[in-house]
């Protein structure tokens, strides 16, 4: 089978190395979005699947736009039987949805038409999901709505974060759409629409809320940091400074002491108040700084039982 693969970062790479690697497929085009350049450095990044294509010899190409009419000359002309599409970055218009020989088949990071649309993974965890999975599904000019093609499950454990959930799925993903190809014809006979009345959809996430109000519970503040921590980022104000969260731990152990005030320190963490519990941070950033452990920041800014975080803000 002739296949063109659309994808962009790091969570699309295993789905194609797996159709590489897959005999009956041949992987005739790798569509991915335009190179970056570091605003501070002003280096080129490449994404990481055009560094994974380019290291596999796949011929790689990324338009600036999908509609122009060179990007559509260049579709056809690799004469596809099937788009397969992974966090590529673009909604694709109706005459490209109709190139191939069995249309374009997508892999989603959530169980649809559960967390449609920008964030699933991040809004799973933060939502405090036990389960989560990945769909197959078949490409619509819809945002996430068209026919389920496959779909597969995976636990959520209590201290997953993004990227660690991210690599699951991604693996998982890659294992779903092998099997889906196998009988494209038969797996795609099989589709069923979704039920558009019990979709959900999720918004791409600001900064502003990855604020932490200590006023929370530690529960919910702890899903937070691990939804949110390595994008856009999760943050307090400490000694009037601003400071980073990007591990920690949820205890419901009852405390006296006001939300965001230092209960305890020891080999564990920081002990922190919150509004229902003891969140304890274990891994931060001080402003202007590098990621840290709780005992290097409980050292070197000579941290004291009692002391406040986010008095500034909260």
């Amino acid at each position: 089978m002739r296949v063109v693969f659309m994808g962009t970062p790091e969570f699309a790479v295993p789905s194609l190395a797996a159709l590489a690697a897959d005999s009956r497929h041949e992987v005739v085009g790798v569509v991915t979005q335009p190179d970056r350049v570091n605003r501070r450095g002003g280096k080129v990044a490449f994404s990481p699947v055009k560094d994974w294509a380019l290291a596999h010899g796949l011929p790689v190409y990324q338009p600036t736009t999908i509609r122009a009419e060179e990007t559509l000359a260049q579709l056809r002309a690799w004469h596809a039987d099937v788009f397969v599409v992974v966090a590529y970055g673009k909604i694709l218009p109706a005459e490209v949805l109709r190139m191939p020989t069995y249309g374009c088949i997508n892999v989603h990071a959530s169980l649809l038409p559960k967390y449609r649309g920008a964030a699933p993974i991040q809004y799973s965890i933060w939502n405090g999901d036990t389960e989560t999975g990945v769909t197959i599904m078949r490409l619509d000019e819809g945002m996430d709505t068209g026919d389920i093609v496959a779909q597969a499950t995976i636990a959520v454990a209590e201290d997953d974060d993004v990227p660690a959930l991210t690599e699951k799925l991604a693996v998982l993903g890659a294992d779903v759409l092998t099997d889906v190809l196998r009988d494209l014809p038969a797996a795609l006979a099989q589709a069923r629409a979704q039920n558009h009345e019990t979709a959900t959809y999720t918004q791409k996430i600001s900064k502003e809320e990855g604020h932490i109000c200590w006023q929370h519970s530690a529960i919910a503040l702890r899903r937070r940091v691990n939804a949110l921590h390595a994008n856009p980022g999760v943050y307090t104000r400490f000694r009037n400074r601003r400071l980073k969260l990007h591990r920690v731990a949820a205890s419901s152990e009852a405390t006296t002491c006001p939300p965001g005030a230092i209960v305890q320190m020891d080999t564990q963490g920081i002990h922190i108040a919150t509004g229902d519990g003891i969140l304890v941070a274990q891994l931060v950033q001080p402003e202007n700084k590098k990621q840290m452990s709780a005992a290097d920041f409980i050292n070197g800014y000579q941290l004291r039982v009692g002391e406040r975080f986010g008095e500034s803000e909260d």
